[in-house]
């Protein structure tokens, strides 16, 4: 099967696309994210589409970028945090080297103090993130051959973590992977 040689999913705020960059760097490979898709293709912020356009016009921009990226891409990819939510994605995403960045509310809180423009969570943001992680944490399941915790770590351990649990070894010459020295 072609397509991405890793799928990042997971909640907003996550670190899907800083772990993305990290593991694409590591693998010597190229990195994409659907959302960063979908504002070249609409030519505004996803905040703008959402409040001009509706949800349910960013969805079917979403997995249109998203059916695309699958099939072009075959580095890492992010998936935006609702991306699960269609079940036509879903479909698309079995069997696919999909890894789940999980966090729990406390995490998130502390990353982006659930305060920036982010549409959904527009009011009460904390038990929004609550009810759309109630809502969704099983579909990322769902989907996810490994699921990785963010919680507490860096960046460079969480993208560590996920070439662990899907066995995948990082370039052998990066000068911060796991045995080597960072010296000049």
């Amino acid at each position: 099967m072609s397509g991405p040689l890793i799928v990042l999913v997971g909640p907003m705020g996550v670190g899907k696309s800083t772990i993305g960059e990290l593991l694409a760097d590591r693998l010597g490979t190229t990195y994409r994210d659907t959302d960063a898709d979908i504002v070249a293709t609409a030519g505004k912020p996803i905040a703008e589409i959402f409040y001009d356009d509706g949800e349910e016009h960013f969805r079917a921009l979403e997995r249109q970028a998203v059916h695309t990226a699958v099939a072009e891409h075959t580095g890492v990819l992010a998936l935006g945090g609702g991306a699960v939510l269609d079940d036509t994605t879903r479909a698309l995403l079995a069997g696919r080297p999909v890894v789940y960045l999980s966090m729990e509310v406390e995490e998130a809180v502390r990353r982006v103090g659930l305060n920036t423009a982010r549409p959904l969570l527009a009011v009460n943001p904390r038990r929004q993130w609550r009810e759309l992680m109630d809502a969704r944490r099983h579909l990322y399941t769902e989907v996810a051959r490994v699921t990785v915790a963010t919680d507490e770590r860096t960046p460079d351990e969480v993208a560590q973590a996920v070439l662990d649990a899907l066995e995948l070894p990082g370039r052998t010459d990066d000068p911060l992977a796991p045995g080597r020295e960072n010296t000049p």
